[in-house]
């Protein structure tokens, strides 16, 4: 018989998810409070504008904290493709669509390389990507000359900066912008029935009905105000659609494939992992491929949104992302992270930094804040790892 359980029994069981998703709605909250125009449609869109490349970072080095290594590089080679991109689209000439071509190809010859040595050489992954992080922010300031280039066309600038609006109408707000909202919580919601069900089926544990049902409820009311902010301002940023594109794939390659179950069991035990027929070496270097390929797609939107290519481009942006995944979650001694969670983590990273700029918070400040809380989400973890062995 299928075994129910409550909202108390929900939340203990994962209580750094349940503590995250608090902390998120403690932070918002508050910001809205000490700013009324926090939550206006015109910075909500601002927000994803801004920081929609720590979250797309963020996917990607969950892998690589799942797999229990780091990537300090992904900073640089935002830069690096970004700076290629320019080169080949604004100095030379040449399409916008070849530069974005060349940036992603460019991406994914950097992760084959920082994946060979990680992986077949076996210079852990801290070394390899410190010695890229150098490697990589040379390459760009001989790239670029020594000096920015601007600006893209105008494709290419839409593509951080562009919105799908109009295309259904809407007085005064922009109906296109709900009906994909709408549509995608109908999916969320299939989705999440059909996997109640199957659990169902082979007698697992599923939350009682009323919570199932009061779940999908919140979240529906939450995401359609969020399209309605959208909708009320811009209209769909055609970043979002790309962002809400990789989240959909990254979640179904994690949670649905052998390659995403290979990744947390190397993690959780790296010799268990290599016993049970897991190819160790090939997980790892197609990690540091993927993590390669997502710093390009950051290193474009990046280069997008700032409508040219600056040598000191992306600098700190592995931290942000690094600290992203921590914050969601992630285990410091890998097997452990969710899509979810670092995606949360990084609108934490987010949030505050907009938060903080709105009340005008000098740097200095955001970067202690931001510390302080990278600092607390890793004590928590430890903590629940201590409190969990000694039980």
């Amino acid at each position: 018989m299928t075994e129910q359980v409550n909202l108390k029994q929900m939340l203990s069981k994962n209580i750094q998810q349940s503590g995250i998703l608090l902390a998120f709605v403690v932070i918002v909250v508050l910001f809205s409070v000490l700013n009324p125009s926090f939550l206006s449609p015109g910075n909500i869109t601002n927000i994803v504008l801004q920081y929609s490349y720590v979250l797309v970072l963020a996917i990607g080095m969950l892998f690589v904290i799942v797999l229990g290594q780091i990537d300090l590089s992904v900073g640089s080679v935002v830069a690096v493709t970004g700076a290629l991109s320019a080169v080949l689209v604004i100095r030379q000439g040449l399409p916008w669509w070849v530069g974005i071509l060349a940036a992603i190809v460019f991406g994914l010859l950097i992760g084959a390389w920082q994946g060979f040595w990680v992986a077949f050489v076996g210079i852990p992954g801290f070394i390899v990507t410190l010695a890229g992080m150098l490697l990589f922010r040379g390459l760009t300031y001989q790239i670029l000359d020594n000096v920015s280039l601007s600006p893209f066309p105008k494709p290419y600038y839409n593509v951080a900066n562009g919105f799908l609006n109009g295309l259904l109408g809407g007085d005064g707000f922009d109906l296109f912008t709900l009906v994909i909202f709408a549509i995608g919580i109908i999916g969320f919601a299939y989705s999440q029935w059909r996997t109640r069900q199957a659990r169902i089926h082979y007698n697992q544990t599923v939350e009682a009905m009323w919570l199932f049902v009061l779940k999908i409820v919140l979240l529906a009311a939450i995401v359609m105000w969020f399209g309605n902010q959208l909708a009320h301002s811009r209209g769909l940023p055609i970043v979002l659609i790309l962002l809400a594109v990789l989240v959909l794939i990254y979640g179904v390659l994690a949670d649905r494939t052998t390659f995403g179950r290979d990744v947390y069991a190397i993690g959780g035990n790296k010799t268990a992992a290599a016993l049970s027929g897991i190819n160790v070496k090939m997980v790892s270097f197609w990690v540091y491929v993927n993590m390669g390929f997502l710093a390009a797609v950051a290193g474009v939107v990046y280069s997008a949104r700032m409508n040219g290519a600056q040598p000191g481009a992306g600098n700190m942006f592995e931290l942000d992302a690094i600290a992203a995944c921590f914050i969601g979650g992630a285990s410091t001694t890998g097997g452990i992270g969710k899509i979810s969670g670092a995606l949360i983590g990084g609108l934490i990273m987010a949030v505050l930094s907009n938060g903080m700029q709105l009340m005008g918070a000098s740097t200095s400040t955001q970067q202690i804040v931001k510390g302080l809380v990278l600092l607390v989400a890793v004590a928590f973890d430890v903590y629940n790892k201590r409190r969990a062995g000694g039980q």
